[in-house]
């Protein structure tokens, strides 16, 4: 069973480090052969000379990348170079920063010895980020239940067959959103209890605003189920408030249509076109045997 470990960076490269050591030891005593194809989205920071140190992954890659594209997007590079370019049967992407931790890795590789063609999800069941973080991603998850129907606890953390990989990068939401593209194409998932681990080195690089264009991303992969129960909700609400319309009880009214408009504005970043492309990207490839 070859199993290939997909991490996105950028000027991380101590996390990553410590990250590549911890997995190293997490698949001691897991039978099957584990390499780890890191991408480097552009990073501005040099990498230290001989930095890696592993005895039971088989390689460790680094894929350098010409021009910075976000972390999303790197992720879903790294499942099309993958893909196209090396030997596998199953792809775990994870954050590069300790937040996934590796110690869950062999959960998700019990899962799929007994059901090989299911993706299984790491679902989150703790959270390590402050309590407004916390309180946002909660309003998040209910605000994309309420337009979606869909309810998504998990992240970049699974573990999905060649064939699953095969859609992914045939469906152009993953260059948009990985987990919400995953629900798209899968009806079926299992899933692991995931703890949301602690970042290894400095504070997260994420910005509020990014949280939110990171929240509607994922909402915008399912934008005509978005315009249908916006619809509904408008016409039940006009019609509740028909005898005390006012500019007052309009807002609600105005603030969907924004949402919506704001929604079909961030679908556009579902580019199949330039995921087909994504490649072009790649400066060079650097490997690393195991010593």
């Amino acid at each position: 069973m070859k199993i290939k470990i997909l991490i996105p960076i950028y000027n991380d490269w101590n996390s990553v480090k410590l990250l590549i050591n911890n997995i190293d030891k997490a698949v001691t005593d897991i039978e099957g052969n584990f390499s780890v194809i890191i991408i480097n989205d552009a990073s501005t920071q040099k990498k230290p000379d001989n930095f890696l140190s592993f005895k039971n992954l088989k390689s460790v890659k680094i894929i350098n990348m010409i021009n910075n594209r976000g972390h999303g997007r790197c992720n879903a590079s790294g499942l099309k170079y993958i893909y196209e370019k090396e030997d596998f049967d199953y792809v775990i992407p994870m954050d590069g920063d300790g937040e996934d931790r590796p110690e869950e890795i062999p959960q998700f590789v019990e899962k799929i010895i007994k059901n090989p063609d299911i993706p299984v999800v790491g679902k989150r069941v703790k959270r390590s980020e402050n309590n407004l973080f916390k309180f946002c991603y909660e309003i998040h998850k209910i605000l994309t239940y309420l337009f979606t129907g869909k309810l998504i606890k998990f992240g970049h953390f699974t573990c999905i067959s060649k064939s699953v990989v095969k859609n992914m990068i045939n469906e152009k939401a993953t260059w948009n959103c990985y987990s919400a593209s995953l629900v798209k194409i899968t009806k079926i998932r299992d899933s692991i209890p995931s703890i949301r681990g602690k970042r290894y080195f400095d504070l997260s690089k994420m910005s509020f605003y990014n949280l939110i264009i990171h929240s509607f991303s994922i909402i915008s992969v399912f934008k005509i189920n978005v315009l249908i129960r916006s619809i509904g909700f408008i016409i039940l609400y006009t019609f509740l408030i028909k005898s005390n319309f006012s500019i007052v009880t309009s807002i609600p009214i105005v603030l969907v249509i924004i949402f919506v408009i704001a929604i079909f504005k961030l679908s556009k970043r579902e580019n199949m076109e330039e995921y087909n492309k994504c490649l072009d990207n790649i400066s060079n490839v650097e490997v690393f045997e195991k010593s």
